[in-house]
């Protein structure tokens, strides 16, 4: 196997092009797609040295060609040192936490998040012992308030599901360094290719890159970016024995996006602002969030902290009802819970992705009935303002 050469002088998307590519003798320009789960040695001493560390593969839960292809193209993308792929995003998740945290850990959280975090934060961790604190993101005095001697982790994202709340990630990153603990933030909104959280203090960076990495809804997967001790001390051991582990296919689907991720984010970013733009101007919609829009009440921390607003609008139509009809006389866009795609899709956040949390929690968040989330797709921005605009006419 050879490998490319000089990556640390590329810019972000010749590395998303580049990086980590590792050739057979064949020299085939695509990157292999290595379908195998085991792997053969020559002799009885290579397999004993393989699993005392020597370089190579021994089993595809531990490792694989072309997973690690994958690991190291987001990691180069990132700015980390170091990445590990999972199943799923929730799985890059719940693993990151469970590899460091015991029985008396305590982690801060930022509230508005995925549903599918807080169920693991507010349900599962605190069964195994570990208590949980959930903060107002935006709120830096909450976030110190909360810290305790037992803190290990603080947790968020940015841009927030389906809020697109903005968390300042320098501040709460020198918070968590002053405690003691660890900055998690959920990158999968933005993307790398429109915010390094690295670059900004954090320790960690998760992803579900089912959503704009995989970028056409095809394949599950996530990623965990971290520092060298972070992966020694916890994450390596507990990936290799309880096997979140991605598929090479799905790892070669995501590692081909990567190709295109700039493109693709650049495009939705734009089409999202269009979009924003036109329904903000639009006496039907009671509210418009969009990172980048000046009325947004974080604009000026989201200019600091991305390169674009992203492919995510939030908007809000004041009832369930008129949020409902309004969904259901779309011709073009889907009604569907994930995002990230080529295509346009819209959800009822407080119906699907929000919808175990109480009324109550809801509110707090400012999870509205009449919300809708929008990732906005690729297709010509015409059509998608024509689509929305005929269906804003139904009520």
């Amino acid at each position: 196997m050879t490998t490319n050469k000089k990556p640390g002088k590329w810019r972000g998307q010749t590395l998303a092009v580049r990086a980590g590519q590792t050739r057979t003798q064949f020299q085939e320009t695509a990157e292999a797609l290595f379908l195998t789960s085991g792997y053969a040695y020559e002799t009885a001493e290579e397999a004993e040295a393989r699993f005392k560390g020597a370089d190579g593969f021994t089993y595809t839960r531990f490792g694989n060609p072309t997973v690690s292809m994958f690991e190291a193209r987001v990691a180069a993308l990132e700015g980390a040192p170091f990445a590990r792929a999972t199943a799923s995003g929730m799985a890059a998740v719940t693993a990151t936490f469970l590899c460091a945290l015991h029985a008396g850990d305590h982690v801060v959280g930022a509230k508005a998040m995925f549903g599918a975090c807080r169920y693991v934060m507010e349900e599962v961790l605190p069964r195994l012992g570990i208590a949980c604190t959930l903060v107002d993101g935006e709120d830096l005095r909450q976030w110190e308030k909360a810290v305790r001697p037992e803190t290990k982790f603080f947790f968020l994202e940015t841009p927030a599901n389906p809020t697109l709340s903005i968390v300042d990630l320098k501040s709460v990153a020198d918070i968590a360094g002053r405690a003691g603990a660890r900055l998690i933030v959920d990158n999968a909104f933005a993307s790398p290719v429109l915010q390094r959280p690295i670059e900004f203090g954090a320790d960690i960076v998760v992803h579900s890159s089912t959503k704009y990495i995989d970028g056409q809804g095809r394949c599950l997967g996530g990623v965990i970016l971290c520092k060298e001790d972070f992966l020694k001390d916890h994450l390596q051991i507990f990936l290799r024995n309880t096997g979140p582990a991605l598929s090479p296919f799905n790892a070669w689907v995501h590692l081909k996006s990567l190709e295109t991720l700039d493109l693709r984010m650049r495009a939705h970013s734009a089409n999202a602002a269009y979009v924003a733009d036109f329904l903000a101007g639009h006496k039907k919609i009671a509210r418009v969030l969009y990172p980048f829009r000046p009325d947004h009440p974080q604009h000026d921390m989201a200019k600091r902290q991305m390169r674009a607003g992203g492919g995510v609008v939030t908007f809000d139509l004041g009832s369930k009802e008129f949020a409902f009809r309004v969904a259901n006389a779309l011709e073009l866009i889907d009604i569907s819970n994930n995002l990230g795609d080529a295509k346009s899709l819209l959800t009822h956040p407080a119906t699907t992705t929000h919808q175990r949390l109480s009324p109550e929690a809801r509110l707090e968040l400012g999870v509205t009935e009449g919300m809708l989330r929008l990732s906005v797709g690729l297709e010509d921005v015409e059509d998608i303002c024509q689509d929305l605009a005929q269906a804003l006419a139904k009520i």
